[in-house]
C-alpha cells in the first residue's frame, strides 16, 4: 500500500442512503436471527471432522439466498487435486440486463476448530452488549448475511440497481480452498463478474471502515535436520555430538536478525503503507506480554503488511513425557513464511531453502520441502470500482474510509485475478480488531454489521451509476 490521493467518487444521494438505512435497522432483527441460525452449524471444512454439517450449512445458504428473491440458486462443487470431491458452494445469480455490469459478492460459510479458551458454547450463539459471540459469527458467517442484507434491504426500498448479481459462498476456504481453481475454471461463465466483492477482511476499527488493499503470501513447509542415523546413549556418546533439536535451534536462530527482521536474503519489502499502527493498540489486540521487546525495524503497519514474517508453528521432536536419555536423531519444524507484495512465492521459497541449507549446523544434513505457496495482493488504488466503494462506505458510517493492508493472506484472491484478469477486486469485511477470528471468544460488532449491509447496498447503487450503461 502506498500514499495516494484517490479521486472521490461523487457522494450517495442522502435520500437513498437514509431509506436504506432505515430498512436495514428494520430488516436487522430478522438478519440476526438468520446469523444466529447459521453459526448454530458447526460447520468445520477439515476432513477430520463431521463433512454433514458443511453440507447442511450450503443448504441452509442456499435457502436464504432464494429467499432474498435470486432466481438462481445452485449447490456445486469441483474435485480437489487429490481427485476428491471438494465441500460445497452455493452460487445464487440475478443475471444481467443487457450492457449492465456484474457484481460478484463472495463469502464462506465454513469455519475453523473451535480450539480452548471458550467462554461460551462456540456454536450457541450469546449476545453481549453488541457483540455477538460465537465460531464464524465474524469468519465469516457475517459476510454472508452481509450479502443477504444488502440484497433484502434493496429489494424491500424499491432501490435495485440495474446490475447483475453473483453471490458466491464457498465452503472450504478454512481449509486451504483445495478445489476453489478447480471450481472457478468450472463455473467461469456462471462467475464471471466486472467487480468482485470479497467479504472476508476486517475493517480499521469499530467506526472506521477500511478497504484492504494489500494482503501478503504466504511460504509454508517443513524443515528436517539429521545428526544419526538412529537414537544412542547421550552419556555414551554425548558431547562431541549434538542432538538434532539443539541443532534445530540453532538452525531456526538464524532466520531473523539481532533486531528481529528476517535475515532471508531475496526476499521483497514493499513500500511503507500510508497509515500507521499504534503500538499500544497492537500489544493489547495481539496480548504480548507486558515487557516483550517488539522485534523487527519499521513501522508496525510495515512490519505487519509490507514486510516479510517467519514464524516457527511446530515442532517435531522428542515429547518430554517420552523423553530418555538418548541423543535425539532428527528434529522437524513447520515454517510459515508471510510474503510482502510483489513477492513471488517459487523464489520465497527457494532463497528460504538456499538459506537453511548454507546455516547447515555442523555440518548436519538439512531438508527442506515446500508445501502450500500462495500469491500476495496488491490493489490498484484509484480505480472505479475503489471510488464507489469508498462512497459507498464514507456515506454509511460517516467518515472516510482506510486504506489497509493485512499480514495474513487470502491465496485464492490471486486465483480469482488469473481467471478474471479484468475484474476489479475490492477486499472488504466484518471483522473488527476485536473480533479475534479463529480464535477463542470469536464476535462479530452487529452495529458494524449494520453499517456495513448498509454499505454494501450503496456500492451496488454506485457500480451501477459508475460502470453501468
Amino acid at each position: 500500500m502506498t500514499a495516494q490521493s484517490p479521486v472521490p467518487a461523487p457522494a450517495p444521494d442522502n435520500a437513498v442512503v437514509e431509506t436504506l438505512r432505515a430498512v436495514v435497522d428494520e430488516q436487522f432483527p430478522a438478519l440476526q436471527d438468520d446469523l444466529v441460525s447459521l453459526v448454530r452449524i458447526p460447520s468445520i471444512a477439515m476432513a477430520a471432522f463431521d463433512q454433514a454439517h458443511v453440507e447442511a450449512s450450503a443448504q441452509a445458504v442456499a435457502e436464504l439466498l432464494r429467499g432474498a428473491g435470486l432466481p438462481e440458486v445452485q449447490v456445486l462443487r469441483s474435485l480437489r487435486p487429490d481427485g476428491e470431491p471438494g465441500a460445497p458452494a452455493v452460487v445464487a445469480r440475478r443475471p444481467a440486463p443487457a450492457g449492465a455490469p456484474t457484481v460478484l459478492l463472495y463469502a464462506h460459510h465454513d469455519v475453523q476448530p473451535v480450539g480452548e479458551g471458550w467462554e461460551t458454547d462456540p456454536f450457541d450463539p450469546v449476545q453481549v452488549g453488541e457483540r455477538l459471540f460465537g465460531r464464524g459469527a465474524a469468519d465469516d458467517k457475517a459476510g454472508v448475511v452481509a450479502h443477504l442484507g444488502a440484497l433484502r434491504a434493496l429489494t424491500a426500498a424499491n432501490l435495485m440497481p440495474e446490475v447483475g448479481v453473483t453471490v458466491f459462498v464457498e465452503g472450504e476456504e478454512e481449509d486451504g480452498s483445495p478445489s476453489f481453481r478447480a471450481f472457478l475454471e468450472e463455473h467461469r461463465e456462471l462467475l464471471a463478474a466486472d467487480v468482485i466483492v470479497v467479504a472476508d477482511s476486517a475493517n480499521w476499527k469499530v467506526g472506521v471502515p477500511a478497504l484492504t488493499t494489500s494482503l501478503r503470501g504466504l511460504v509454508d513447509g517443513f524443515v528436517e535436520v539429521q545428526v544419526l542415523d538412529h537414537a544412542v546413549h547421550s552419556g555414551m556418546f554425548g558431547g562431541p555430538v549434538l542432538d538434532a533439536l539443539a541443532l534445530l535451534s540453532r538452525l531456526v536462530a538464524t532466520l531473523h536478525d539481532d533486531a528481529g527482521d528476517v535475515a532471508v536474503a531475496g526476499l521483497v519489502q514493499a513500500p511503507e503503507p500510508a497509515v500507521e499502527y499504534d503500538e499500544a493498540a497492537y500489544r493489547d489486540e495481539s496480548s504480548v506480554l507486558d515487557g516483550v521487546r517488539l522485534a523487527g525495524t519499521g513501522s508496525l503497519a510495515a512490519r505487519m503488511w509490507t514486510k516479510p514474517a517467519l514464524s516457527v508453528i511446530g515442532i517435531d521432536a522428542t515429547p518430554v513425557a517420552h523423553a530418555s536419555n538418548t541423543i535425539a536423531p532428527s528434529a522437524r519444524a513447520k515454517l510459515s513464511l508471510r510474503l510482502a507484495p510483489g513477492q513471488d512465492p517459487q523464489a520465497a521459497a527457494a532463497a528460504l531453502e538456499a538459506h537453511l541449507l548454507a546455516h547447515a549446523p555442523f555440518g548436519a544434513r538439512v531438508t527442506w520441502t515446500t508445501k502450500e505457496q500462495g500469491k500476495p495482493f496488491l490493489a490498484p488504488a484509484d480505480t472505479a470500482a475503489m471510488r464507489a466503494a469508498r462512497a459507498a462506505f464514507a456515506a454509511s458510517w460517516g467518515t472516510e474510509p482506510v486504506d489497509t493492508g493485512i499480514g495474513g493472506s487470502i491465496p485464492f484472491i490471486a486465483d480469482l485475478l488469473e481467471v478474471f484478469p479484468q475484474a476489479a477486486i475490492l477486499v472488504t469485511g466484518v471483522e473488527d480488531p476485536d473480533s479475534r477470528a479463529h480464535g477463542a471468544n470469536e464476535s462479530v460488532h452487529l452495529g458494524e454489521l449494520r453499517k456495513v449491509v448498509v454499505a454494501e447496498a450503496l456500492l451496488l447503487t454506485q457500480v451501477a451509476a459508475t460502470l453501468g450503461r
